[in-house]
């Protein structure tokens, strides 16, 4: 393991965690080609004990993006391919019968790991999907009325397609009011799919993560330094009322039919938080709540059909509230 990594775990030292913590662009950069904004947004996910919901087209890297993360931090990871007929104890597990000892024991299910991904999460139904909200929420599942924990650090990658709807189930408001983040993968620039194709060229095997040169350079030792460290990052009175403003404004606007949630004004304000930690600051600015305002947001608010029709997005309503929404100085 990298020799930062090492000094975090011994001392708990944050700065050596938030150190250990910017190399991953650089490690995750060795497999994964211009993707930092997610990269980001997943740390700041880990830092908040949170869970993601990615969203790109087919083919953009998502489950490369999260299998890299795992390996850089040390972590377990597992993925789910959810389908129509998943059922629930696919995902978290069941009692099987033990013909030796006449007993049933508990089988654990792949949600039992760090970074569990749910690839392609709208296309299995309700029952299944809603199987992760007591595990992404209470960070444990319940199976014949025993509570068994799950692995900390936890946390849900989930996928989705954004242009292919047809034998889907959207995930409902309340369950995407449980996602911290919704981070959109792009397309890449040109010169981007250059690179990737160079490195395809090359011999670059993305199921050999290792061959890449991928190496782990944080670990959980460092996340528990960095989350304390977070913890401590100082909030002005002024930065909460501005957070609280922001999320009220949703509430009026004539575009939504649904604002965000007091649980949304929380995760913003964690969200400020982390980044405003992670860019070396112990305390937060409004461009720290600007900065996470968009992918923490966008999920937990609903278009009215007309303002749809017209072309409205989420992210232009809320860039239109930060726009209006007085900055405090």
């Amino acid at each position: 393991m990298d020799p930062t990594t090492d000094n975090a775990a011994h001392t708990g030292d944050p700065g050596a965690a938030r150190a250990s913590l910017e190399a991953l662009r650089a490690e995750i950069a060795k497999a994964v080609v211009g993707q930092d904004p997610a990269v980001t947004g997943l740390v700041v996910a880990l830092l908040c004990r949170g869970h993601v919901l990615l969203e790109g087209v087919p083919g953009v890297a998502k489950t490369l993006l999260v299998r890299t993360l795992a390996s850089a931090l040390e972590l377990d990871t597992k993925r789910v391919q959810f389908t129509p007929d998943l059922m629930p104890s696919d995902v978290t597990g069941s009692l099987v019968y033990d013909a030796r000892t006449a007993e049933f024991s508990f089988q654990p299910g792949p949600v039992f790991t760090n970074l569990f991904l749910a690839d392609e999460i709208n296309r299995t139904p309700p029952k299944t999907q809603s199987s992760l909200l007591e595990a992404m929420e209470e960070r444990q599942v319940t199976v014949d009325g025993t509570p068994r924990p799950l692995p900390d650090p936890f946390l849900v990658a989930a996928t989705q397609n954004p242009v292919e709807y047809e034998g889907t189930y959207p995930l409902p408001e309340a369950q995407l009011d449980r996602f911290l983040l919704k981070l959109t993968i792009p397309l890449p620039s040109r010169q981007d799919e250059i690179d990737v194709l160079t490195r395809h060229a090359e011999g670059f095997n993305p199921r050999d993560l290792r061959a890449a040169g991928v190496r782990p350079v944080a670990g959980p030792a460092d996340l528990e330094a960095a989350r304390a460290a977070v913890a401590k990052t100082t909030v002005s009175p002024e930065i909460t009322a501005y957070v609280v403003d922001i999320c009220r404004a949703t509430r009026e606007s004539p575009s939504l039919t649904l604002g965000v949630s007091p649980r949304g004004a929380t995760a913003l304000l964690a969200t400020a938080r982390a980044w405003a930690w992670l860019t070396g600051r112990d305390y937060v600015t409004p461009d720290d709540v600007k900065a996470l305002a968009l992918p923490t947001l966008r999920h937990r608010v609903q278009l009215r059909p007309e303002a749809e029709m017209e072309g409205v997005t989420a992210d232009s309503v809320i860039n239109a509230i930060l726009t209006h929404v007085p900055v405090p100085r």
